[in-house]
């Protein structure tokens, strides 16, 4: 792909996400980064910069292109405090607003096509682990092989790290989770970040009050994972029709009849394969 798109473009878009300089947030002593100057990028420079070695940047740099890339393509300058209140009476003193700093960085299109891209990295990707069921979590993993004091990469030492968003669709939420150096684990960010991400917006969507969406694209189940299976339409069915569409559930009935008039859990809920459904009889 780096060798498709060429130094300049590729480039372009590293610059116009805002990597290799200040994102401006309200913090002292942020850092730019590291990027290849232009005129020294070869082949192998090109290379490298596709997937990520051979550069440097911020944490604040990763969330706010992947803010940008998600809301339509306008980026903004990111800030800490919200809001500043008296503190006894709770009077609002000031009030901080997003301030738009670049606009149309990518086509809304391509915004649109990447939130699909995440969200199917979650579904059934390398980010398997961020999935919750019943939500829509868009994200990518990464893998970041650290650089030792002699200047060469070090064997088995890496930054693993997972950027996530939600709802994938809409978002309201990015979390970025980087580990540094984890020990005694499968070396990959999907399987040490991305569920720390995915404990992170379970507590977020009481706290945002996020809804769920049976839209968002079906999980691809490893063979150990538990399953999750939607209760299908049973209403005004027979009782021996019933059962074959609850194939793979533990039926329980009430009521002596033979057609199924109501349903525990409801249909349409997600529910854990070989769950407990309760069909009354009339």
């Amino acid at each position: 792909m780096g060798q498709k798109l060429g130094k300049e473009k590729l480039f372009e878009y590293i610059n116009r996400l805002g990597f290799g300089q200040k994102t401006g947030i309200d913090l002292n002593g942020e850092g730019k980064g590291i990027l290849f100057n232009l005129d020294k990028v070869g082949p192998l420079e090109l290379a490298t910069t596709a997937f990520g070695q051979g550069v440097s940047v911020t944490a604040i740099q990763q969330v706010n292109a992947v803010s940008t890339i998600v809301n339509g393509g306008n980026m903004y300058t990111p800030f800490i405090v919200s809001s500043i209140s008296e503190n006894d009476t709770g009077i609002l003193i000031e009030e901080f607003k997003p301030k738009l700093k670049q606009e149309n960085v990518i086509k809304k299109e391509t915004s649109d096509l990447v939130k699909y891209v995440l969200e199917s990295v979650v579904a059934n990707g390398s980010g398997h682990n961020a999935y919750i069921e019943g939500y829509r979590v868009g994200g990518k993993t990464g893998t970041a092989q650290k650089v030792g004091p002699d200047g060469r990469y070090m064997v088995g030492n890496y930054v693993l790290s997972f950027i996530g968003i939600m709802p994938a669709n809409d978002p309201e939420l990015v979390i970025y989770i980087a580990i540094d150096g984890a020990h005694g684990v499968t070396q990959y960010g999907g399987s040490v970040s991305a569920p720390i991400a995915a404990s992170v917006l379970k507590s977020a969507i009481n706290l945002y009050d996020i809804k769920s969406d049976p839209e968002g694209l079906p999980r691809e189940y490893m063979w150990y994972e538990q399953k999750y299976i939607t209760i299908p339409d049973v209403i005004n069915k027979s009782k021996k029709e019933a059962s074959t569409l609850l194939n793979g559930f533990q039926i329980e009935y009430s009521g002596s009849g033979e057609n199924v008039v109501g349903i525990s859990p409801n249909v349409g809920s997600r529910v854990k394969e070989g769950s407990i459904v309760k069909l009354m009889l009339n």
